[in-house]
């Protein structure tokens, strides 16, 4: 049975890039329930319909939501979840902790190691500020114009489509998620 790895941060600690970076080099599955919203946004689901207003304002999507959502992607991804899941920023409230250890337990699975990534919130600020993600939702690709610039200004190195600030990425919806972490997440750590 592969690792199971959760890293914990603010929003635009730097969680992802290190999930990514483990991930591919352990061979594990990337677990980041901000890109499965987004995905299911984008799609327009019925979850992606719920959660796009709460997304944009800042706010936390109702654990149930994101819990299903979580579920539905370890069930569909049995042959990585064999070598190793890292779960990028979940779990995010005590509810999605213990929902995440019954899962897993259910699995006859256990979380083997978790990662607090601390970053100071106006660093935070002025880092997503500079985040540019691709605009077409299936290359997710992510990009920052200070230290990892797109090849050509404004536009995706793998698929082309065009780089854009995403809406949760603006400085003020940045500070509601940063406050919302604090409040829900700090009784994790």
């Amino acid at each position: 049975m592969g690792r199971r790895i959760i890293l914990l941060g603010p929003p635009g600690a730097g969680k992802g890039t290190q999930a990514k970076q483990l991930a591919e080099a352990a061979g594990f599955l990337h677990l980041s329930t901000g890109d499965l919203l987004r995905s299911a946004v984008a799609r327009g689901t019925p979850l992606g319909q719920v959660a796009e207003p709460i997304m944009k304002s800042g706010g936390l999507v109702p654990d149930d939501l994101v819990i299903g959502l979580l579920k539905e992607a370890l069930e569909g991804s049995s042959d990585q979840v064999q070598a190793g899941v890292v779960f990028d920023g979940f779990p995010r409230t005590t509810a999605q902790a213990e929902a995440l250890d019954r899962m897993l337990a259910d699995r006859g699975e256990a979380i083997d190691c978790v990662v607090l990534i601390n970053t100071a919130d106006d660093v935070i600020v002025e880092r997503v500020s500079a985040r540019r993600s691709c605009s077409n939702a299936q290359c997710g690709a992510v990009y920052n114009l200070v230290s990892k610039p797109p090849k050509v200004e404004g536009k995706c190195d793998l698929c082309g489509n065009p780089v854009v600030l995403r809406s949760d990425d603006q400085p003020e919806t940045v500070r509601a998620r940063q406050q919302k972490y604090w409040q829900s997440t700090a009784p994790l750590i």
